[in-house]
C-alpha cells in the first residue's frame, strides 16, 4: 500500500520524504493557505521533495475553468495530479483532461456511486473520505471496500486513495481492504512509528548498554 502525506508543509514533506516512506502528497487549497507561501512556490518544491503524484486542486466550478486552471497548475511540475471535485461539471472536466493526457484525482467522494462515475471518467484515482463518512454515522471503511469489489469486477484501473484519515487504525483497516493508498496528515503518520512497548525496550536497552564495560 502507498502512503501519500496529506499536507502543503514543506518542512514535514521534508523530514518524512527523507525516510523514502512517502509516495506522493495530497494538497487542497485549506492546506496549501496554511503553508503561507505563494502556491506555486510551495507546489514546486513539493514536487522537488517527491517524486510521485502531488495532487494540486481546481478552484472553479464549471468544467471550462476547471480545464483552464488544470493546465496552468500542470506546468508546475511533470509529477502534478489534478485534483477536480465529484460532480457534473467535474467528470466533463476529468474526461477531457484524460483525452490531453492529464492524470486526475476526483475528490470528495462520498458514495460507490460516485466512485463508480469518476473510473468511468477516467480518473486516475478518487478519494473516498472516510474520516467524515464516520462523523457523519456512516462506516466510511464500507464504502472503501464496495468501491474496491466493484473496480475488480471491472478491472477499472483507477487507484482507490482512502482519505480524510484520522488515526493509525484506519490505516490498518484500509491494509486489510487492500486499498491501494492511504493518504495521512503527519500527525497519523507519526503516530504509527510509536509503540510504548517500543519505548520500554529502548529504555531496557540504554539502562543495559550502561553497565556493559567499555574497555
Amino acid at each position: 500500500m502507498k502512503v501519500f502525506l496529506d499536507t502543503a508543509i514543506v518542512d514535514e514533506i521534508r523530514e518524512f520524504a527523507a525516510t523514502g516512506l512517502v509516495d506522493g502528497v495530497t494538497t487542497n487549497p485549506s492546506l496549501l493557505k496554511r503553508a503561507q507561501a505563494p502556491y506555486g512556490e510551495v507546489l514546486t518544491e513539493i514536487c522537488r521533495l517527491v517524486p510521485g503524484p502531488v495532487s494540486a486542486e481546481v478552484l472553479a466550478e464549471d468544467a471550462a475553468g476547471m480545464l483552464g486552471e488544470a493546465r496552468e497548475l500542470v506546468g508546475i511540475a511533470e509529477n502534478i495530479v489534478i485534483k477536480i471535485p465529484m460532480g457534473v461539471e467535474g467528470m466533463r472536466a476529468v474526461r477531457a483532461l484524460r483525452e490531453e493526457g492529464i492524470e486526475t484525482n476526483v475528490t470528495l467522494v462520498f458514495s460507490t456511486n460516485q466512485a463508480l462515475l469518476a473510473a468511468k471518467a477516467g480518473a486516475r484515482f478518487v478519494s473516498p473520505f472516510i474520516g467524515r463518512l464516520d462523523d457523519a454515522g456512516h462506516a466510511g471503511m464500507d464504502v472503501v471496500a464496495e468501491i474496491l469489489e466493484v473496480y475488480a469486477n471491472y478491472d477499472f484501473e483507477t487507484e482507490v486513495i482512502v482519505a480524510s484519515v484520522r488515526h493509525p487504525l484506519h490505516v490498518i483497516e484500509a491494509g486489510l481492504l487492500g486499498a491501494d493508498i492511504v493518504t495521512l496528515p503527519t500527525k497519523v503518520l507519526r503516530a504509527m512509528f510509536e509503540h510504548p512497548l517500543t519505548d520500554v525496550g529502548k529504555a531496557k536497552f540504554l539502562e543495559a548498554w550502561r553497565d556493559v564495560p567499555k574497555q
